[in-house]
């Protein structure tokens, strides 16, 4: 049998529909084209996507939509002709709908390979119904069953990232000169990769620029050692940019029609630059019916923490929510006086030095002076509910009910905090300059950790990501992960949300349930911890982890986690009594510390800090073999299609079964 059991796909995967509902049929015919087009470019990234994880992820997608292909979907049919068995097929298919589903082989939720349950033979028998197939498997033959590398991360023996394509493994200091080098040269990372390779006996480095123009000769950037050439993903490239100019005849204003083409012009020429005036023009575009997020944005899954993975949104406002929203955003100034760098503050509107005067969103630092937007996917938090879902497992049978009764309205508030409030917080101290500095230089803030003057801020042309490298964004998600839990603990905004002392669902009954869930969502993120690599193979899962073991070190057992060796069981336990003494002060310290390290560019000391407190050792590595041996399937979300007949725009939905998610696909033709 292939493979590890642990990275087997062996259990039925459990899908769930992902439908914008009537929010799509509220649209206008023109809004309908304008969504039609967006979602076509967002689908025709799929391949940029593959081409980002792994060697093998191209030819395994062809592959299954091959086989869907010659039996038109009857899947029995090809069992027959290919004589294999009903349980293999089955074991396959389950296979094939999680890998659509992460676009790739390895999971987008921890970024560990997984494996089909079945046998070379199986794959070299169903290979066998068409010449295509056949060579699409020779491809693949060996590594879709191999054990290693099993994680995405540093080029290893472990470990493999096609950020860093190529047999010629790169090591972590030649990334990095080879960053500065492009820094040097004003070119920016997000849209590259690194090809290191030999001429003429000369280690060589190829900067593969995602663009669709061509350059009849690479840029030399150092000496001939590292050059610049642009082209990669030049034909995915095309097309998305083919649907975006569709998609502008049906723009509902100017700046739609503006940053569809900086769009364009980004695409074509790889200039990052570019793109980031389209962000400038994209936050002007106020209560859009249909929003949209295109590019290469988050550096999640490159092990530097630098180069960005390409993703494509479209999705249908909800305006009911979104007004809901509006009035969190214009009362922000009142809760984010309340946060712990703000407290006792008089300056800048009672918020602080470390708090910009204007209520924005820091994901682009050139767009501090321009604006910000948050999106919430809120139809993928409702999807994600299911009788197997795992939250629970971790509650004592006396408070199932209760947790499982308030988990979701915790949860969305806790997320709407995190985004808002959480990301949309934190002023950078920084020499914009030579000579010029965001704040005053010759009376700098106090340093709240230190009780001196700051003694560290952004120099000219440093970025957060790039400064704090591959913890950047834990760090942050774990800043605004706390950012969240704290404010669940105000009932006056909690009362904003329609919950009070006097409501069937108090305030207190959510507050509760979120540090219950904390308890529960540090125990799954050992999951994402790749022993391996001795590395976190998710960004989240690993501030969850650090926000757990403050709350295990609040002490008198605030947060205490009961093992049952016999049944190989663990269990959360939160004395509610104890919230405000331990548990809101714990996650207080950790906010604090991680704000200012990011706000004061500390990038040294929080990487002490935090690369000490996520790291899993004693009884942790041990309840982390008991949730992996416990893992429940794994859930995955069918989308829908959109087609034009007769000039009217058509939603297909799609049967919530692996054939179903296979389907979708293949009528996808990306």
């Amino acid at each position: 049998m292939a493979g590890k059991d642990s990275m087997l796909v062996d259990k039925r995967p459990v899908i769930s529909r992902l439908s914008p509902g009537t929010a799509f049929d509220s649209l206008t015919p023109k809004e309908k084209l304008y969504a039609h087009h967006m979602a076509r470019a967002a689908w025709h990234g799929t391949r940029i996507i593959l081409r980002q994880v792994s060697p093998e992820s191209a030819p395994i997608f062809d592959f299954i939509l091959e086989l869907y292909r010659v039996c038109d979907g009857d899947w029995s049919g090809l069992a027959r002709q290919t004589e294999v068995s009903s349980v293999d097929l089955s074991h396959f298919l389950e296979f094939a709908a999680v890998f659509l589903a992460n676009i790739g082989n390895y999971y987008g939720h921890g970024d560990q390979k997984f494996n089909p349950k079945v046998t070379t033979e199986f794959l070299e028998k169903v290979s066998s119904v068409s010449l295509v197939a056949s060579e699409l498997h020779k491809q693949f033959a060996e590594v879709i069953v191999g054990q290693t590398p099993s994680s995405l991360g540093f080029p290893s023996d472990v470990a493999q990232s096609s950020y860093y394509p190529g047999t010629s493994r790169m090591s972590r200091e030649e990334i990095a000169e080879v960053s500065r080098i492009l820094e040097n040269n004003s070119i920016h990372p997000e849209n590259t990769r690194i090809l290191k390779f030999m001429e003429r006996g000369v280690v060589t480095y190829d900067v593969l620029q995602g663009s669709i123009e061509l350059d009849s000769q690479p840029r030399d950037l150092d000496l001939g050692r590292v050059r610049l050439v642009r082209g990669d993903h030049a034909k995915e490239l095309e097309l998305i940019c083919d649907s975006l100019e569709e998609a502008r005849e049906y723009a509902a204003n100017r700046p739609q029609k503006k940053f569809t083409a900086e769009y364009q012009r980004s695409f074509r020429s790889g200039d990052i630059e570019a793109y980031k005036e389209s962000q400038k023009t994209w936050v002007k575009d106020f209560q859009p019916a249909v929003e949209t997020i295109f590019g290469f944005v988050e550096p999640y899954r490159d092990p530097f923490g630098v180069r960005a993975e390409f993703e494509g949104l479209v999705a249908v406002v909800h305006k009911e929510e979104t007004k809901m929203l509006e009035t969190l955003v214009e009362n922000s100034s009142k809760f984010i006086q309340r946060l712990p760098w703000a407290e006792n503050m008089t300056e800048n509107d009672g918020k602080g030095p470390f708090e910009k005067a204007s209520f924005e969103n820091p994901d682009f630092t050139s767009l501090h002076n321009t604006g910000f937007k948050n999106v919430m996917i809120t139809n993928s938090m409702s999807a994600s509910k299911s009788d197997q879902e795992d939250k629970a497992t971790c509650v004592h049978e006396s408070e199932a009910a209760q947790f499982s009764k308030h988990k979701d309205h915790a949860f969305y508030l806790w997320v709407v905090f995190h985004e808002l409030l959480g990301h949309g917080t934190g002023k950078l101290l920084a020499e914009e300059k030579p000579g010029s500095f965001n704040f005053d230089i010759q009376n700098p803030p106090i340093n709240p950790l230190t009780r001196r003057p700051v003694e560290s801020w952004y120099r000219p042309g440093q970025t957060w990501t790039g400064l704090f490298g591959d913890i950047a964004t834990s760090v942050d998600e774990c800043r605004a992960e706390c950012v969240g839990a704290y404010l669940m603990s105000d009932m006056e905004l909690l009362a904003m949300f329609g919950y009070s002392d006097e409501t069937e669902i108090t305030g207190k009954d959510l507050e509760y349930n979120m540090y219950m869930q904390l308890g529960v969502a540090g125990l799954r993120a050992l999951q994402n911890y790749i022993l391996e690599d001795y590395k976190w193979g998710q960004a989240h899962s690993r501030a969850h982890f650090a926000m757990f073991k403050c709350l295990l070190a609040a002490g008198d057992e605030f947060l205490r986690i009961e093992h049952n060796t016999t049944s190989q069981q663990l269990t959360v336990f939160v004395d509610s009594a104890k919230i405000a003494t331990h548990g809101k002060p714990a996650i207080a310290r950790l906010l604090l510390r991680l704000h200012i390290y990011r706000c004061t560019a500390d990038v040294e000391a929080c990487r002490r800090f935090y690369e000490e407190i996520t790291k899993p050792e004693g009884k942790f590595l041990d309840w982390r073999r008991i949730m992996l041996a416990n893992q429940p399937a794994k859930q995955i979300f069918v989308q829908p299609n959109t087609f034009v007949e007769n000039g009217q725009v058509i939603l297909k939905e799609y049967d919530t079964t692996v054939e179903g998610m296979i389907q979708s696909w293949a009528e996808r033709r990306v």
